[in-house]
């Protein structure tokens, strides 16, 4: 049985991280949080930023000046020298290993990022009324990847301290909610000799005490941007004489929303955020939009995306004006595998505090985790998406989110069980 003092260090670890949002590729003082913790912990390696991933392969990196402000704000906040230097540039994240004999390699991933997001300062929220309110503000922990590192540090322990059996590693993956990390750790190298793969979240509206073993339909994804440049003129004596950006973007974003549904599936079309223009007496020159399409297959992702694409391009041209379009960022669908789930059932059934397995559950929305799975899967290996429930008040991504500390010792005991009985299972190697 897990002990009082090893819960209470579970809560205060969420807690600290939920003191310190980091955005996407920006996560310098989290990163350097986990390295001391890996230390004190003693695994066999521990790699850091361009060691951790494919430089190449990241998506939807700030711009230097935002990379630059979270990089002296982690610094103030007492991040180590070292692990700064190594995660200049955008290069966050962390892939830990602990060698404990000759069987199979189990993997488990877990994001470090948080939203851009005002968090309440009002009584009833538990973060504020108990003192651990997010510090940074117009950011906040609103997803619940706080617990998740709690809990792959939680595991991390456990597992070194248990009978398992092989090579465990752990993947603190950057910017998942910009979808730009996961293809770049998944392509790093070091998912290549992983047998088995958990990647975990919170919550998703199942409550403290339920586990889904494995999701289903994860939404394939793109977020795209697309800049419309016209001519400006004076509104009032020269209109004629301007390429409107605005009409083109207003266009775009009108007949974004009538692209055709597809009979093969579910499709998903947004548009969430403009920029642009200057004065209401000025036609404006350059207009951007962000928005994003997603599939129940990565074909239909495709499908919406281009389909996207060619709105775009027939509303500048309709306006005399020209467009670049831009895919910032996206990620696959990827199921999980049955004999991962089943496992998991049989594991979570003797769990303390789970009072529900669920065998499936659908997701409804996207994770590039999926770039990890794909990765072990198309290597021989098995891979799910797991959920541990826990009880929030409010929705994900509101500004009242939080979540139940008791699921934390839930997800650390179920992890570490699964991965030691992983153990005992045959590589890939053996099993082809």
């Amino acid at each position: 049985m897990m002990s009082h003092d090893v819960r209470n260090r579970l809560s205060a670890l969420r807690r600290e991280f939920h003191r310190f949002p980091e955005p996407g590729w920006c996560e310098f003082r989290t990163t350097s949080r986990i390295v001391e913790e890996l230390e004190r912990i003693d695994v066999d390696e521990i790699a850091v930023g361009r060691d951790a991933l494919s430089s190449a392969d990241r998506m939807a990196v700030p711009e230097e000046p935002e990379l630059r402000f979270w990089r002296e704000r982690a610094r103030s906040n007492g991040a180590r020298e070292s692990v700064l230097d190594r995660t200049a540039d955008g290069h966050t994240g962390v892939v830990a290993t602990l060698a404990q004999g000759k069987g199979p390699t189990v993997g488990l991933r877990v994001d470090l990022d948080a939203i851009s997001m005002y968090e309440a300062d009002e009584p009833g929220h538990r973060p504020a009324d108990e003192g651990f309110r997010s510090e940074h503000d117009g950011y906040m922990h609103a997803c619940g990847h706080d617990a998740h590192l709690a809990i792959a540090l939680g595991t991390l322990e456990a597992v070194k301290h248990g009978p398992f059996n092989g090579t465990f590693k752990l993947f603190f993956q950057p910017a998942e909610e910009r979808a730009g990390g996961g293809k770049a750790m998944a392509e790093s190298g070091h998912l290549d000799d992983v047998d088995y793969l958990l990647a975990v979240h919170v919550g998703l509206d199942h409550p403290t005490g339920t586990v889904v073993t494995g999701v289903e339909k994860p939404l394939a994804m793109a977020h795209l941007t697309a800049t419309f440049e016209g001519a400006s003129a004076h509104a009032g004596r020269a209109p004629n004489e301007g390429a409107n950006a605005m009409q083109a973007m207003a266009t775009a974003v009108q007949n974004a929303y009538a692209i055709p549904r597809h009979r093969d599936g579910e499709t998903r079309i947004n548009v969430g955020q403009v920029d642009g223009g200057t004065a209401s007496n000025v036609i404006a020159e350059e207009v951007s939009i962000h928005g994003e399409v997603r599939g129940e297959t990565t074909a239909l992702m495709e499908y919406a995306r281009t389909e996207l694409e060619r709105i775009c391009y027939a509303a500048a041209e309709m306006h005399d004006c020209d467009v670049t379009v831009r895919v910032t960022s996206e990620s696959p669908r990827v199921d999980s595998d049955p004999e991962l789930r089943e496992l998991l059932e049989g594991v979570a059934a003797d769990v303390r505090g789970v009072d529900e397995v669920l065998p499936s559950a659908e997701f409804g929305a996207s994770e590039d985790a999926t770039f990890l799975m794909q990765r072990v899967q198309d290597e021989g290996g098995l891979a799910t998406y797991l959920i541990v429930g826990t009880d929030h008040p409010t929705s994900h991504h509101t500004p009242t989110f939080d979540v139940d500390e008791h699921s934390l010792a839930i997800g650390v005991e179920l992890l570490a069980e699964a991965v030691t009985e992983l153990g005992r299972r045959q590589p890939v190697a053996v099993r082809r």
